[in-house]
């Protein structure tokens, strides 16, 4: 049987993969990727201040992340900086504050590697408590703001019409990213809790055609990773953060020959069927017999057709996110 550091480690990393689904998705949507690194780099100030003052860490790392997140959303209005210049700006300033910081925490000794990528050895029964109830709390109210959220995605302007609030959506957001940073530093660390939240998402992207297909997916890909990145972490004594991580990144690549194998298909379906058309052979698709004379502009192979509205429909949802997906918008409101 494995040890009990083992058995800590997998029931934390389950929770956390519950956690980072969702929340990684409409990081992906809203394209806030560079903003989980701002607050993930920010925690090392967290840190700093728990160690000095001798405050639990979660809680610091939590406040100084939300903290950060209201500046952000605070300059961006003030400002006419770019986002991007904002984030790399809170971003280095924070993380090289709580370097210098802990140059003068002689008197204090910690691991710094375990903080910045993840020690399965330093999971206890605490931190259990802390994930899962944190991470219901999290999914809580992101379920309360999900409709504001998922509608501003789409479209701000509309939202803000519907009287939806989305900019207190948007703020509950950004504290419930800080809120996962907190309960998962001990996972995987700071440096790479952006990871667990984007490439599961990112892989649940390819397999997916619609919202709730994709939360699920990021969902399975999540746990997926935590089950593998840990077992390879125990068997090659390997850093745990960044074994589920690179776990997450083989399945990312697995989930890339699906697009190949579809796109190939499609492909060689719509080649297929230029090359009857332009032939004189005649096309049986659906018990319906098209000849060379018989097709036009305005009469078009059923098997063609029925190949590019699929090809369309998987770039649509593909390229733009989730802008252009009205049926699944509708569907995701509800």
């Amino acid at each position: 049987m494995f040890d009990d550091f083992f058995i800590r480690a997998l029931v934390a990393g389950i929770g956390i993969a519950f956690v980072t689904g969702p929340l990684g998705c409409f990081v992906v949507w809203r394209r806030l990727s560079y903003f989980g690194d701002t607050l993930a780099h920010s925690a090392l100030l967290g840190v700093t201040i728990a160690y000095t003052l001798e405050f639990n860490i979660a809680v610091s790392i939590f406040i100084t992340s939300s903290i950060i997140a209201l500046i952000l959303v605070k300059l961006e209005k003030k400002t006419n900086l770019p986002g991007d210049a904002l984030l790399g700006l809170l971003a280095h300033s924070s993380l090289a504050v709580g370097l210098v910081a802990i140059g003068f925490l002689t008197f204090i000794r910690f691991d710094i590697m375990g903080l910045l990528f993840g020690d399965i050895l330093a999971v206890t029964t605490d931190d259990l408590l802390t994930i899962w109830i944190g991470g219901a709390l999290i999914l809580l109210v992101l379920r309360f703001i999900w409709k504001p959220l998922f509608a501003s995605t789409v479209n701000y302007e509309l939202a803000e019409a519907e009287g939806l609030n989305p900019d207190r959506a948007k703020a509950i957001f950004t504290i419930l990213m800080a809120a996962i940073i907190a309960i998962s530093i001990k996972m995987v660390g700071l440096l790479l809790i952006t990871g667990m939240l984007i490439i599961p998402t990112a892989m649940a992207r390819n397999l997916s055609d619609n919202p709730q297909k994709m939360v699920i997916f990021s969902i399975i890909g999540g746990l997926l990773s935590v089950f593998i990145g840990l077992f390879s972490s125990l068997e090659f004594n390997t850093p745990s953060g960044p074994s589920i991580v690179a776990a997450a990144l083989v399945l990312f690549i697995f989930s890339l020959f699906k697009i190949m194998l579809s796109h190939f298909v499609l492909k060689s379906a719509a080649i297929l069927s230029a090359i009857l058309i332009s032939s004189k052979w005649p096309i049986v698709s659906n018990n319906i017999v098209l000849t060379p004379a018989s097709v036009n502009q305005d009469n078009v192979s059923p098997m063609l057709s029925s190949a590019a509205d699929f090809q369309g429909n998987k770039l649509g949802w593909k390229q733009s996110s989730i802008d252009v997906i009205e049926p699944a918008i509708i569907e995701g409101l509800d």
